[in-house]
C-alpha cells in the first residue's frame, strides 16, 4: 500500500497480467516455488501479493477472489507458515524454507534456551508458558484473545501484548496458524475471524524445525538471501534485512 494526498491506495496489477494471482491455489503454488512472501508492497518491487493481485479484489469478503480472505486458508495449510515475519509485518513461508529461516532467526537459540540464558522477557515467557509447551515445544492452539487473557495481559495486568506477541513472530517462535470467529452463547460464531497462535513446533514436529540447527545462522540467511534474489531483482543488501526483518534474536526482548 501507498499513501497519497494523506490517502493510502493498493498496489496491484491488471487482471490480464501474466502474473496475477486469481485464486489461494495459485497463491500457494506461488508460495511453494518462491519460498517467502510478504503480504504487503515493501522496498522490494514486486516481493509482495499486493502487487500480484487486483486491488479491487480485496477486502470484498469472497473467499474465491479476495487475498485478504486466502490468508484464513492458507494459515491453515500444511505446507505454509503464515506471521508476522517480514519487519513486523505478514507474509508467508513455506514449510520446506521455515527451518532455515528459523535456524538464522533464533540465532542458535531454541526458547528454553533463551529462557536459560535469561535472555527471555518476563512478558514472553507469559505467552509461551500460556500455550503449555512440552519439551519438544508443542502445544495449544489460542485464538489472541483467549492467550492474551490466560497470558496475564489487558487492563491493570502486562501491557503491550501485541507486540510482543509480534516480536516472538519475528523470532519465529510463534505463527498464526488459523483465523477463528468467536462463539455466542447459542453457539453460533460471531464478529471478525481473529487470529490463532501456536508454535512451529507444534504445527510441524520439533524435529523438523530443528533440522537447520546444524548449519551456522550466517550460512542459513546466506541461503534464504539467495532464494529470494533467486525470484525478485533487488541487490541491496540493505532492503534484504530491512524487509525480511532479521534481528537478533536475543534483541528482540
Amino acid at each position: 500500500m501507498e499513501t497519497i494526498n494523506g490517502q493510502w491506495y493498493m498496489q496491484g496489477c491488471s487482471p490480464n497480467d501474466p502474473n496475477c494471482i486469481h485464486s489461494s491455489e495459485e497463491l500457494l503454488k506461488l508460495i511453494r516455488k518462491v519460498g517467502f512472501l510478504p503480504l504487503f508492497a515493501n522496498e522490494i518491487q514486486g516481493f509482495s501479493v499486493e502487487e500480484r493481485t487486483v486491488p479491487e479484489d480485496w477486502w470484498t469478503g469472497d473467499p474465491k477472489t479476495d487475498p485478504w480472505e486466502w490468508r484464513i486458508l492458507l494459515s491453515r495449510h500444511k505446507d505454509i507458515a503464515y506471521g508476522k515475519f517480514f519487519n513486523k509485518k505478514a507474509g508467508y513461508v513455506s514449510k520446506k524454507w521455515f527451518p532455515s529461516f528459523a535456524n538464522y532467526r533464533r540465532d542458535g537459540y531454541d526458547f528454553e534456551a533463551l529462557v536459560g540464558d535469561e535472555l527471555a522477557s518476563v512478558r514472553s515467557q507469559k505467552i509461551m508458558n500460556a500455550l503449555e509447551l512440552d519439551e519438544e515445544l508443542r502445544g495449544l492452539e489460542l485464538p489472541s484473545f483467549e492467550l492474551k487473557e490466560k497470558a496475564g495481559f489487558g487492563k491493570g495486568r502486562e501491557k503491550n501484548f501485541e507486540g510482543v506477541i509480534t516480536e516472538l513472530q519475528m523470532q519465529s517462535f510463534l505463527l498464526m496458524s488459523d483465523f477463528r470467529q468467536k462463539i455466542n452463547k447459542l453457539g453460533l460464531p460471531y464478529g471478525w475471524h481473529i487470529a490463532v497462535f501456536t508454535t512451529p513446533e507444534t504445527k510441524w514436529g520439533y524435529d523438523f524445525i530443528a533440522s537447520e540447527y546444524k548449519e551456522a545462522p550466517e550460512a542459513s540467511w546466506e541461503k534464504v538471501c539467495n532464494q529470494v534474489r533467486k525470484f525478485n531483482s533487488t541487490k541491496d543488501e540493505k532492503e534484504l534485512k530491512k524487509v525480511l526483518g532479521i534481528r537478533d534474536a536475543r534483541r528482540c526482548r
